[in-house]
């Protein structure tokens, strides 16, 4: 029986060849850009971007998303797109770290400075029984300052600004313990109880503890050494009781003067805020 003659093959390329082809060029086109985009010289990217736009088509059968909706076909007539995409995306984990940076900064700073302020409140807790003064006076602290919390009762008579005699030696004694730290900004706040004062002299209780907070921080300058422009002084009113107003104890303890001194952190912030 004779062999029956095998057809010729067709001519060309086998019809697999053009579609394992596109998957090389498709393979290629991706480690492209995979190694375009893994490197963080801009410099070096845009070279890559430009050699490829140059090039003939690499992808002559379709295309490929590439963020937010983006198609890169007809070979990479869109790569300067990708380049925008990229330089965003730098500049967002830049600003990111930034701010990590800034937050641990802030975070260390607030811990120095309580730390600082601790060790003040300690120096004049010892100061404060030095004098015996103890039982006249609260001392406390935050990460700003140190504050000292003095009775308005042993200050003032009711509804006045003037010292009482008694209190110019309690004040004087205060000097003496602050005035360690005479580099550092201090503050002298008056406070009053709720119950509206009736005074021609004194509009309100926010005037009547602006007053009080001038009258002490006048005598400080006066028995001190700290420069006087490292001193302020406000009048705080009602609005910040310590106390509840609806008993006799607690108006009492809201009626009072605080001298605040700020620790070497919130002292410099103060300064520059001043100037």
């Amino acid at each position: 029986m004779a062999r029956k003659k095998q057809e010729d093959p067709p001519k060309g390329s086998p019809a697999w060849m053009a579609t394992f082809s596109d998957l090389m060029n498709l393979l290629l086109c991706f480690f492209v850009l995979l190694f375009a985009m893994s490197s963080v010289d801009a410099e070096k990217f845009q070279k890559v971007v430009a050699s490829l736009q140059s090039a003939f088509s690499i992808l002559p059968a379709g295309g490929a998303s590439i963020s937010d909706g983006m198609m890169i076909s007809s070979g990479v007539s869109q790569l300067e797109m990708l380049d925008s995409y990229y330089e965003e995306a730098n500049t967002a984990d830049t600003e990111s770290n930034d701010l990590e940076a800034n937050q641990e900064l802030m975070e260390e700073y607030e811990e120095q400075a309580l730390k600082e302020s601790e060790e003040m409140a300690e120096e004049i807790e010892k100061q404060v029984e030095w004098h015996g003064l103890q039982d006249k006076v609260e001392v406390d602290f935050n990460a700003e300052y140190v504050i000292i919390n003095m009775n308005g009762a042993l200050l003032f008579d009711s509804g006045k600004s003037e010292l009482r005699s008694e209190a110019y030696d309690l004040i004087a004694k205060i000097g003496q313990v602050i005035g360690i730290y005479s580099e550092n900004v201090i503050e002298v706040e008056g406070h009053t109880d709720n119950v509206p004062i009736h005074s021609s002299k004194y509009e309100d209780n926010n005037v009547l503890s602006m007053y009080r907070a001038l009258t002490v921080t006048d005598y400080l300058r006066e028995v001190t050494d700290i420069i006087p422009a490292h001193f302020k002084s406000s009048g705080r009113g009602e609005y910040l009781p310590i106390a509840d107003n609806g008993t006799p104890e607690g108006r009492a303890r809201n009626r009072r003067v605080e001298i605040k001194i700020y620790n070497s952190y919130y002292s410099n912030l103060n300064d520059n805020v001043n100037e």
